[in-house]
């Protein structure tokens, strides 16, 4: 594998900036595009390139400087509850703002996007596990955007020899996931554990969904970016374990590595919450030759040992 020229939207942050210490620790040559609304130059190795940017905005003299041979796109609203409140505005950052960023790919004559799409634009599931050719009704304006911008590569492919690779992830956890406001439920539970806070379980905590672990997220963009995909598929893949974990499963594994003995307070289920929810990840092995190497169990001593590390940083 050749060294490339890389730029990371979204690198700053919690998905990116692992994408990124794998692409220098592999010796390519990263610049981040940022605006630094949830990212944090702290995450990034010094020797990147930070250009706090939006991508609805002008990126000529970044793309002018960079000349990126392989685009990693992650800059998004990634919060599904935004995007029921405020359709106008997802769709603006993550349908009109990706276009944008495709128009400079475009005319800098980009070899390949690696794009973070998501298992929400599945919507509702019919069957378990999730396959890619399966239905795309997206139940969120969220989950359509994000399916919509995959049509949007297919064009830019087709008509201007973009290539891509759409990465559907699951549940994504793991260490620098922000555990304010909608996050992901691993890193709520670290922080309100580790810090002796009530911790709710919506329902009964019977509910599944396919936890994949940050590290192994980041490895498949890796995978993706040089991978030789057969032009008769759609290069969409699910990023999962395609295994079904409970949240009560998650939440004793967490209270088992911070030492907790504390119990979830149970509340009534959210409506709208889909029961279960698992990826098929056979595509993936494939096409790209990926697995997930983590655990549950590991990936959970991973992530609570960094929010330990991050709160005792913070006393």
């Amino acid at each position: 594998m050749g060294k490339k020229r890389c730029l990371v939207t979204g690198g700053a942050g919690f998905i990116g900036s692992h994408i990124v210490g794998l692409l220098v620790a592999q010796g390519h040559s990263v610049a981040v595009v940022d605006d630094l609304s949830s990212g944090k130059r702290e995450y990034l190795p010094d020797e990147v390139t930070l250009y706090e940017a939006d991508i609805c905005y002008d990126l000529e003299s970044i793309f002018e400087k960079e000349h990126p041979q392989i685009v990693f796109h992650h800059a998004a609203q990634v919060s599904v509850s935004v995007s029921v409140r405020e359709p106008e505005m997802d769709a603006q950052l993550n349908i009109l703002g990706s276009i944008n960023l495709l128009e400079y790919c475009r005319k800098y004559n980009v070899e390949r996007v690696v794009y973070a799409s998501s298992g929400a634009s599945y919507g509702e599931p019919e069957s378990l596990p999730l396959v890619e050719e399966g239905s795309t009704y997206g139940v969120s304006p969220y989950g359509i955007s994000k399916y919509v911008v995959e049509r949007y590569l297919y064009y830019y492919r087709y008509q201007f020899g973009i290539d891509f690779v759409a990465l559907r992830y699951a549940n994504v956890y793991g260490p620098r996931q922000d555990p304010h406001g909608e996050a992901g439920v691993a890193s709520i539970f670290c922080e309100h554990l580790l810090k002796g806070k009530e911790a709710l379980i919506y329902g009964d905590g019977q509910q599944t969904r396919d936890f994949v672990f940050v590290e192994d997220v980041a490895s498949a963009n890796i995978a993706a970016m040089d991978a030789d995909i057969d032009a008769a598929i759609f290069p969409a893949f699910n990023v999962s374990t395609q295994i079904q974990t409970n949240i009560n499963t998650i939440f004793d594994l967490i209270a088992k590595h911070a030492g907790s003995t504390q119990k979830p307070i149970y509340a009534d289920p959210r409506p709208g919450d889909v029961l279960h929810s698992c990826l098929s990840n056979q595509k993936i092995k494939k096409h790209l030759n990926w697995s997930p190497e983590f655990n549950a169990d590991e990936g959970l001593r991973r992530t609570v040992e960094f929010f330990k590390d991050k709160i005792n940083s913070e006393e």
